[in-house]
């Protein structure tokens, strides 16, 4: 039997009448995320620490659709269950989150602090396991078997492949969102909520400024596709996770890099 809503091309991407989370979307690749579900018709709420970022971002994604921002310190369990409380306040459901808010630590190994594991693990891991639990709930109302929630977890190529620079608890935390996205999509698939994680390589942010300073070009003439990642390519990838084209797949870490991990050329 053909399903109708295969040749509807248009539908497969569609997200109006959704509902998003993304936190650290005030910036970097969380407002890439942002304003591409946005522009998909969904509702999104971005989140980051800091007020006059969440004023700003809100500010600017509000040309694309209906976004709210919430500042909320994620490195702490309390912050992310008030924050999932406010997010879930009118509706009870979630169709959509993602987990993006990331920090990253570069120091030579000799002098690696141990605030640097704290620091890292606290945001980088422990806080998307938090609001998953936290979140579940509301994921679990909005799902259904045709349509599940969706939760995506933004990792790093640095835990695909290894990087030149000295990022320690970063790659690490990266390599076990990436198991952790494994673990839960197991175990929520039959509560029809999808778990995916995406691994971007070099992306315009504040967290890659100086990456991209020295060695963007470097990076760019090694990737197989010859250029760096730009706003549409992580747009792309989210709304797809996000939509009926993405309903079947789970479990999976996508690298979203020009194909620098996979083909292990050697690049910085």
């Amino acid at each position: 039997m053909t399903d109708d809503r295969l040749t509807d091309h248009a539908g497969l991407f569609d997200l109006s009448g959704k509902d998003a989370l993304v936190t650290g979307g005030t910036r970097g690749i969380g407002m890439m995320i942002a304003r591409g579900l946005l522009q998909a018709g969904a509702r999104v709420v971005v989140s980051s620490r800091g007020a006059d970022a969440c004023a700003e971002a809100e500010r600017q994604l509000s040309a694309f659709g209906d976004v709210r921002a919430i500042p909320a310190d994620l490195s702490r369990h309390e912050e992310c269950r008030r924050l999932a409380e406010l997010v879930t306040a009118d509706s009870g459901r979630l169709d959509i989150l993602v987990n993006n808010a990331g920090v990253m630590w570069r120091e030579p190994l000799a002098t690696f602090p141990d605030e640097a594991w704290d620091t890292v693990l606290d945001l980088n891991l422990k806080a998307p396991f938090w609001l998953v639990q936290a979140l579940l709930p509301a994921l679990r109302e909005a799902g259904t078997a045709d349509d599940p929630a969706r939760i995506i977890n933004i990792g790093s190529i640095a835990a695909i492949h290894v990087a030149q620079a000295p990022n320690y608890s970063y790659a690490a935390g990266k390599a076990a969102l990436h198991q952790l996205t494994r673990v839960l999509a197991r175990e929520l698939g039959p509560q029809h909520v999808t778990v995916n994680a995406v691994a971007p390589g070099v992306f315009p942010s504040q967290m890659m400024a100086s990456t991209f300073d020295v060695l963007g070009d470097r990076i760019a003439a090694a990737a197989p596709l010859r250029r760096l990642g730009r706003d549409d390519d992580m747009a792309g990838v989210a709304v797809f996770l996000a939509g009926r084209a993405g309903a079947y797949l789970t479990g999976a870490v996508i690298p979203v890099d020009g194909g620098i991990a996979t083909t292990a050329t050697g690049t910085p």
